[in-house]
């Protein structure tokens, strides 16, 4: 009897000791399926409840923010991109997780900084998403190893209704390779923090970018005026185009057209100092403040980013793993093992809120450098630059 009742403490105070997590996340379909396999492990192994709350990604920012404060928002955030990051630091509403975190050397270390904010890490990364070149094997059947057999390649497919590179030169995001390849940046990088007192949207290398996107269209003649980034995939689709700059996001009516593909990082630009190094979004696990099972939280969202779980949540949606493990797993995978290398050679976007600042007018003037030839691309560079400025606080 006295054995029995010890054996009943011990399950009472076991029960006593469990943590119930709330996670808030954005999920649908097969992803929300794959999280609920992760909870029902999770509580398996660890005798930890998981409570899932589906909030619209959209809605997440604001409903946090005002609810953390009062104890009634989520112990952890599934997912969110690092560029909400400075918003929520400055709002005191994310934990750091570097005590957390024992090792790194399985995440892409690109990923990591787009998770760091001001030298600390507050978020773990989950999957990222960088531009990559997309081309058609029937076309290309091996990937150009540099400038000049790329230029070769794109301009012998194009004529006649068809087209050997495309994208849409209005596009800032999409060109951020071109202009870090030439030495501009949006805010300056000192050792993982963002200087967003020093903007080089408008030094010699990104006038140099500027050029490079103008002679594309108008010295390369390989990108019409008036081309989007649905036209050029519609031309994809179609047969009609070799090559074009895209994300994982558009991979899927890829593999529906049936077309052969390859994916490759785009060349180095002739005459660029440095090799193209994209923008690269991330998202991750954050950690709320004011959580008051912050070690079971983050014991969760290190499960998610193991790379047993990067791989079973690839096949649940296709998202790009940052565990270096699962994507060594998945390298038979060409979108894996494609956009995994663009992203390894990425700049992460930026991670604080005065980049709000930058996307009008920096968008503006990217459009204005190629809507004719041999552009004052200084003078609109500085004016978009100077108006970036004037926003930031």
């Amino acid at each position: 009897m006295k054995k029995a009742l010890t054996i009943l403490s011990l399950a009472l105070l076991g029960n006593a000791s469990a943590a119930t997590i709330t996670v808030w996340t954005h999920f649908g379909g097969p992803e929300q399926a794959w999280l609920k396999d992760q909870a029902q492990a999770f509580e398996k192994k660890t005798g930890n409840k998981v409570q899932l709350v589906n909030v619209p990604f959209e809605q997440i920012p604001d409903k946090f923010i005002q609810s953390a404060p009062k104890g009634q928002g989520p112990d952890l955030l599934v997912t969110q991109p690092q560029d909400r990051i400075g918003q929520y630091a400055a709002a005191g509403v994310i934990e750091p997780m570097d005590k957390y975190v024992v090792s790194r050397s399985d995440f892409d270390k690109t990923a990591l900084g787009a998770m760091t904010y001001k030298g600390k890490l507050f978020g773990l990364p989950m999957f990222a998403e960088a531009v990559g070149v997309v081309y058609n094997k029937k076309l290309v059947p091996n990937a150009p190893a540099n400038w000049p057999e790329f230029l070769k390649v794109a301009q012998a497919n194009t004529g006649n209704g068809k087209f050997g590179y495309l994208e849409d030169l209005s596009e800032a995001y999409q060109n951020y390779g071109v202009i870090s390849a030439y030495g501009g940046y949006v805010f300056k990088n000192n050792g993982g923090t963002l200087n967003v007192k020093d903007v080089g949207l408008n030094n010699a290398g990104a006038v140099k970018a500027s050029a490079f996107l103008n002679d594309l269209r108008y010295k390369y003649n390989l990108v019409p005026e008036g081309v989007t980034s649905d036209a050029a995939k519609s031309a994809f689709l179609d047969g009609r185009l070799a090559m074009f700059l895209t994300g994982p996001w558009n991979m899927g009516d890829i593999k529906k057209a049936g077309l052969s593909y390859g994916i490759m990082p785009f060349p180095t630009p002739p005459g660029a100092s440095g090799k193209w190094s994209p923008f690269v979004g991330v998202q991750g696990t954050m950690l709320s403040a004011y959580s008051k099972n912050k070690a079971a939280a983050a014991q969760f969202a290190k499960q998610l980013s193991t790379s047993d779980a990067q791989v079973s949540f690839n096949k649940a949606g296709g998202r790009i793993p940052v565990s270096l493990a699962a994507r060594t797993k998945l390298k038979s995978d060409p979108v894996v093992a494609g956009f995994g290398k663009t992203i390894s050679m990425g700049t992460p976007m930026p991670n604080v809120p005065e980049m709000s600042a930058v996307w009008g007018p920096w968008t503006n003037a990217i459009a204005q450098s190629v809507q004719k030839p041999g552009a004052d691309y200084k003078q609109i560079l500085d004016k978009a630059v100077q108006e970036i400025n004037s926003n930031i606080k």
